[in-house]
């Protein structure tokens, strides 16, 4: 693992500044002391990034978990109580991994992954437009539509030019100049800019225009426009921050249903979220869904026990660590790490940093994960897969995270129900051992995203050296989504020495180069052989 240091140690410092703002606005969405945003953090990423089987993924406090946080510590009498429901919901999780229940994650199409990471990403650009300009109304890490005053997303930023604090704005503009030039110039020129990050420099730079404007009436930057991380004065005050779940309300049966509201939701984020990261893992690495709930469950066993939020696996954070180019779970644990020392030995320079810093940043990670290109793609995938993409984005937008899946999920669930729903589906594998290890492997007639788990199982299962037949002569209707395992099989294949022979009506193909091309002379939602 310490062989990709090179790669890890920059990245982990991107998803440390990433990390930070949304850990302490999270906490302060949720209504909860803001060191227990920064407890999670640690956790998320020392503890969870240690047990899980994802090489990218990285968690935290998560925004979506923020109004379930805010009700239940009401509901429930105080923030010791509502730390026993954090605690009962990680033994829940635990549960749900060794009952399997991480399958549950293959069972959402493309066009809904594809559509949460596009709605994610514009919903960081919009929420993190005001913050650029200094207008900090609204707690870092928010998503929902409507804020916690009477504004919502457009309205906030409507509200731009009768708050602008000019001095966010300024070194606001800067770091993003500094960041773009990092990432389009920089980097091609020289390793030394690979090794230190854009964000680091954008930082840094932030700091020192904030102590060279102190004094200045126009630019300074006042305290509620930098980040606000506890300062404790001496050790005893430093655990006095620490907060310890109340045992004694366990039987109350409130803080079971709100345990039970947190496993689940926390849970279904973490398995979108592990799909959507291994899609977007350039090396294509498949995360063990049960283990990964199983390193959630502990994570959030050990959170609760000492006060901190419920922990999930977090797209924010795990695109940025992809983006930055970490390739391992050093780069999530390390996060973990800057973030405890931080904490501990330089609080109050962490309290110099601008939030429109921190914002640049976001927006940065926002464009990648949002690029306009992808509206154009989907929309030639053809209606099947661009209307639940779109429903999920403005679900996303105009509601939250979870309302946004869903109503694409559902959107997805029907489009498909109108292609196969009087279809059988299967998967037969026949082995043919003679010399060389052969295996042939004949889809259904009818293979949509309902068919991603047991086929994405069984081409992991596939030993080395193999001589696969892939036959689709049977096969009428392929879902685009199938058509994308194919395509990253094809990728690990090369590496496992796995010769494909792919067997259809248009012909027989030895090692197809690209399964898209192959199938899709012009995109389309799904492929009919007929």
């Amino acid at each position: 693992m310490f062989k990709t240091i090179k790669n890890d140690l920059p990245a982990s410092i991107v998803v440390f500044f990433v990390a930070l703002p949304l850990c302490l606005g999270i906490a302060l969405a949720s209504g909860a002391p803001l060191f227990s945003g920064l407890i999670a953090g640690i956790i998320g990423g020392v503890v969870v990034g240690a047990l899980s089987g994802s090489k990218i993924g990285v968690s935290g406090p998560a925004a979506g978990l923020a109004a379930i946080v805010l009700a239940a510590i009401g509901t429930l009498g105080g923030y010791e109580n509502f730390l026993v429901a954090v605690v009962l919901g990680g033994i829940i999780q635990i549960l749900f991994g060794i009952l399997k229940a991480g399958v549950i994650g293959y069972y959402f199409p493309s066009s809904v992954i594809k559509g949460m990471l596009t709605g994610i990403g514009i919903i960081i650009i919009l929420k993190q437009i005001p913050h650029f300009f200094g207008y900090d109304a609204e707690p870092e890490g928010a998503d929902s539509f409507f804020s916690s005053s009477s504004e919502n997303t457009f309205t906030s930023i409507l509200n731009i030019t009768d708050n602008i604090t000019l001095g966010s704005m300024i070194v606001g503009i800067i770091a993003l100049a500094i960041l773009i030039l990092w990432d389009k110039v920089l980097t091609k020129k020289a390793k030394i800019f690979q090794l230190v990050q854009g964000p680091l420099v954008a930082v840094v730079v932030g700091i020192i225009f904030f102590s060279l404007t102190k004094s200045n009436d126009a630019l300074s930057i006042a305290q509620s426009h930098l980040v606000s991380v506890p300062v404790p004065e001496d050790t005893s005050s430093f655990l006095a921050q620490f907060s310890f779940p109340n045992f004694s309300v366990i039987f109350n049966p409130d803080v079971w249903i709100v345990a039970f509201t947190i496993a689940l939701v926390a849970s279904l984020e973490t398995l979108l979220c592990v799909e959507a990261t291994d899609r977007l893992d350039p090396h294509k690495n498949v995360t063990p869904t049960n283990r990964e709930l199983l390193a959630q469950g502990t994570g959030n066993i050990l959170s609760g026990l000492i006060g901190g939020l419920p922990i999930t696996q977090v797209i924010v954070r795990s695109s940025a660590n992809i983006q930055s180019g970490g390739v391992s779970k050093l780069s999530a644990i390390i996060h973990g790490i800057l973030l405890l020392i931080s904490v501990i030995l330089i609080p109050r320079l962490l309290n110099m940093i601008p939030l429109s810093v921190l914002a640049a940043i976001l927006l940065i990670v926002g464009y990648k994960l949002a690029k306009p290109k992808l509206f154009k793609q989907m929309y030639d995938l053809g209606w099947k897969q661009s209307i639940p993409f779109t429903v999920t984005v403005l679900g996303i937008i105009f509601i939250d995270l979870l309302w946004g899946i869903g109503l694409g999920l559902a959107v997805g669930i029907v489009v498909i129900l109108l292609k196969s729903y009087q279809n059988s589906h299967f998967l037969h594998i026949e082995d043919k051992s003679n010399g060389k290890h052969k295996i042939k492997m004949t889809l259904a007639e009818e293979v949509t995203f309902f068919n991603k788990g047991a086929i994405l199982k069984e081409l992991d299962s596939l030993p080395k050296d193999t001589y696969l037949e892939l036959n689709l002569i049977k096969t009428r209707y392929l879902d685009n989504d199938i058509i994308e395992i194919l395509e990253d099989f094809a990728f690990k294949a090369k590496e496992r020495n796995i010769d494909i022979k792919l067997v259809s009506k248009r012909g027989v193909v030895e090692n197809p180069p690209s399964f898209i091309q192959f199938f899709n002379e012009r995109p389309k939602s799904s492929l009919s052989l007929n």
